[in-house]
C-alpha cells in the first residue's frame, strides 16, 4: 500500500512545531510549499495570517512571500498586517515578503514602517525598499532609502546604503 500523501496541512504543522523563525524544518516546509505555489498554499498562508499567534502569522507571512503567483491575493493580506500588526517580527517578515514579491504597489506600506521605532523593522524596510520602488523609482520611495542610510543601527544604515548603491549602479548602466 502507498504511503498517505502528505497534506498542505501536515507541513504547515510540521513548521510550527519548529520555534526557531530561521529552523531547518520551517524553511524546509516553506520552500516545499512555494514549489508547489498551489491555492491549497495560498489559502492556508492567508489563514495563518489571520492566526490568534504570532508564529502562525509569522509562518503565514513567510510562505505568502514565496508564493509568486498569488501576488494579487497576498498583497491585500500583507499590507492590512503592515498597517494592524504589533508584533515587530511579524512586521519584519511582512516586509522582506514584500521584497521577494518585489511589487511596487507595496511601497506605500513599506515607506509607513521605514520610521517604525524597532530597529528590525527598519531592517525590513531597508530590504524591501530597493525592491518595490519600480522602474523608474519613486521618489519619495528612494528618499526613504537614503533616509535609512543614517539610521542610528549600523545595520539598517548598511543595507539602505547597498540599496541605494544598487540603484544607483542600475541608473549607471
Amino acid at each position: 500500500m502507498p504511503p498517505a500523501e502528505v497534506t498542505v496541512r501536515d507541513l504547515i504543522e510540521a513548521a510550527l512545531h519548529d520555534t526557531d523563525p530561521d529552523g531547518p524544518l520551517r524553511w524546509h516546509v516553506i520552500s516545499m510549499l512555494r514549489q508547489r505555489s498551489d491555492l491549497e498554499s495560498f489559502i492556508e498562508a492567508r489563514r495563518l495570517c489571520a492566526g490568534d499567534t504570532v508564529a502562525e502569522r509569522l509562518l503565514g507571512v513567510d510562505i505568502m512571500g514565496m508564493l509568486r503567483p498569488f501576488v494579487d491575493r497576498t498583497l491585500p493580506v500583507l499590507r492590512y498586517l503592515a498597517a494592524s500588526e504589533d508584533d515587530a517580527m511579524v512586521l519584519y517578515s511582512v516586509l522582506i515578503a514584500f521584497g521577494h514579491l518585489a511589487d511596487p504597489r507595496s511601497l506605500p506600506s513599506v515607506i509607513d514602517l521605514a520610521g517604525h521605532g524597532d530597529a528590525r523593522v527598519r531592517y525590513g524596510a531597508a530590504y524591501a525598499l530597493q525592491h518595490v520602488l519600480g522602474d523608474p523609482p519613486d521618489h519619495a520611495g528612494l528618499e526613504t532609502l537614503r533616509t535609512l542610510t543614517t539610521d542610528s543601527d549600523a545595520d539598517v544604515a548598511g543595507w539602505a546604503s547597498l540599496g541605494v548603491a544598487l540603484r544607483t549602479a542600475l541608473k549607471g548602466s
